[in-house]
């Protein structure tokens, strides 16, 4: 079963703080005053006043809260670590990266309910950007934004227009069992992987892409479920842009390496 790791995030930095605070607020009174009331009664008026223990609970919570709220600030609202799980963004994005995902750079949302309260930006054509799987809303998926509302995309002998016009791509390398070309969104320059040998028709189509959506693509062209197949990806499902790699660690069998350290373009 996967664990939603931003909702017990929250639970847990509102739980250690409320018994942090009713601590501060009413139980800490109450022991000082059980306190004093016990000294009196023992005769102890003019031995120095002690602070009594406090529960193991209160304790706890005082300790770890300011660490939960700093994690859940930061991965909420400025940044959150991501691992790459499968081939789908080659050759951009490896199996085993481990990638920071600027979570300000679409807007603000709430943890958990994900609702936009403060935008900065909309996701552009050319972005590598990470979002929920529309067909379940939970599942994190990265792709690259290849249509912004209102674009219209059409997928063709694995050639990619967008609004009618034919996207530039260079020959880079065979290298069997795919080959590597250079793509020219626009402003933004990547690399795709071709599989050799592999007929043209898998996920062919043309797609108008309505308002408050984005049409995404992998990198790795012939093997990445994308908007070809499943549809567009709804502004509220949008999570973060991908901008960095900051360790590589394929499995656990395997040692981490830095060697892939870098931007993501």
């Amino acid at each position: 079963m996967d664990i939603d790791f931003p909702l017990v995030l929250v639970v847990l930095t509102f739980a250690t703080g409320l018994i942090w605070l009713a601590d501060k607020l009413f139980l800490r009174e109450r022991r000082l005053a059980g306190s004093r009331a016990s000294g009196n009664a023992a005769g102890g008026s003019a031995v120095e006043e002690e602070e009594p223990k406090e529960p193991y609970l209160v304790d706890l919570s005082r300790s770890f809260f300011p660490v939960l709220a700093i994690v859940l600030v930061l991965r909420s609202f400025l940044v959150e670590p991501f691992q790459i799980p499968s081939g789908s963004m080659l050759p951009t994005l490896e199996v085993g990266d481990f990638i920071l995902v600027n979570k300000y750079a679409y807007g603000l949302r709430l943890p958990v309910a994900g609702t936009k309260v403060l935008t900065v930006d909309d996701p552009r054509r050319g972005d590598v950007m990470v979002f929920k799987y529309p067909k379940d809303g939970e599942t994190n998926y990265i792709k690259r934004v290849i249509g912004e509302p209102g674009d219209r995309i059409r997928y063709k002998d694995k050639q990619l227009f967008i609004n009618g016009e034919p996207v530039e791509s260079r020959f880079v390398a065979r290298l069997p069992p795919v080959e590597l070309r250079r793509e020219d969104l626009g402003e933004v320059e990547h690399d795709i992987y071709l599989t050799l040998g592999r007929p043209g028709g898998s996920g062919e189509g043309e797609w108008q892409v309505p308002e408050g959506h984005y049409f995404v693509m992998g990198d790795n062209r012939d093997n990445s479920n994308d908007s070809r197949y499943w549809g567009m990806v709804p502004d509220e499902l949008v999570v973060g842009k991908a901008f960095a790699i900051w360790m590589h660690w394929k499995s656990l069998t395997s040692l981490p390496s830095f060697d892939r350290v870098g931007g993501i373009e």
